[in-house]
């Protein structure tokens, strides 16, 4: 059963999966000042596809502010269908890694 958004953001920002891997649904709370996202399985945010670099991208706290830095990925880090090196979160932003589209949610 989903967990409601109003849930999920609570205690703060999370990202939703959108679509990709039967995941739908699937949340994540941002709690951390740096998180992990890729294949790797102890990542902070597992993607388990090979659209997905081992070390995909990374969430950062930069004050009070949440950006995603790419890695170095072979395919890429997307932000509102733009590829990104680096790029300020914002509520909303449609994240894609791999073949998973994540929204960001702030609050």
């Amino acid at each position: 059963m989903p967990v409601e958004l109003d849930e999920v953001t609570a205690h703060g920002p999370a990202l939703v999966i959108r679509t990709g891997g039967g995941r739908a649904g699937e949340s994540f709370p941002v709690d951390r000042e740096r998180m992990t996202i890729g294949r790797r399985p102890d990542s902070d945010v597992f993607l388990d596809d090979v659209t997905v670099s081992r070390d995909h991208a990374l969430l950062v706290n930069r004050g009070d502010t949440w950006y995603l830095d790419d890695c170095g990925s072979l395919n890429g880090t997307y932000v509102n269908r733009s590829r990104i090196d680096s790029h300020r979160l914002e509520e909303g932003d449609e994240l894609q890694i791999g073949k998973y589209k994540l929204t960001y949610h702030a609050r």
